[in-house]
């Protein structure tokens, strides 16, 4: 964690040093000012490549999925549970298909289930656990209210939909984001 927190020191120092080169510099005849160093750019908008601040702490809540040659984004919500799965990253897991609506895998440890509910209906599209089997749940379609799961977060943009059409067994690399 100590290298993360060094990380995003030196980032957060480069983006204050790039604000008042473009503050000092940047704000031309016209008086207008220089854009923020925090708005992304035109051309990283445009390009449909997402952009991130180094210093803003909800970019700690995003992991990567990598099932073959799919790779997935989901935000995690702010819970001791997704807490503990950030902790356990980076992981591996095989997850079997179950019922046609979510991927399922067991994780190395188990989660802290401290202020959740004693179970959840997921939506589509939601990233849980499912403390009675210590498992990784990456939900495609309509699961009910079931004792025992924890909504973790979300899967980003169209990652359900993707996960949908991936038949049976997969494997997936999990990483913090």
């Amino acid at each position: 964690m100590s290298i993360g927190l060094a990380h995003r020191a030196a980032a957060v120092m480069a983006v204050g040093c790039l604000a008042a080169a473009t503050t000092a510099c940047g704000a031309g005849e016209t008086g207008d000012p220089a854009p923020s160093a925090s708005e992304p750019s035109a051309e990283a908008t445009a390009s449909g490549t997402p952009t991130t601040d180094p210093s803003d702490p909800e970019d700690d809540m995003l992991i990567r999925i990598t099932i073959g040659e799919e790779r997935f984004t989901a935000t995690l919500e702010d819970s001791a549970a997704a807490d503990d799965l950030l902790a356990q990253l980076p992981v591996t897991i095989d997850m079997t298909d179950h019922g046609g609506v979510e991927k399922t895998g067991p994780l190395p440890s188990p989660l802290a289930l401290d202020g959740q509910p004693d179970g959840a209906d997921p939506d589509v599209g939601d990233l849980g656990y499912y403390a009675p089997g210590n498992d990784l749940v990456l939900y495609y379609g309509d699961q009910s209210y079931f004792p025992g799961i924890v909504v973790l977060g979300q899967l980003d943009g169209d990652a359900a939909a993707r996960i949908a059409r991936l038949d049976g067994t997969v494997t997936a690399s999990v990483e913090a984001g």
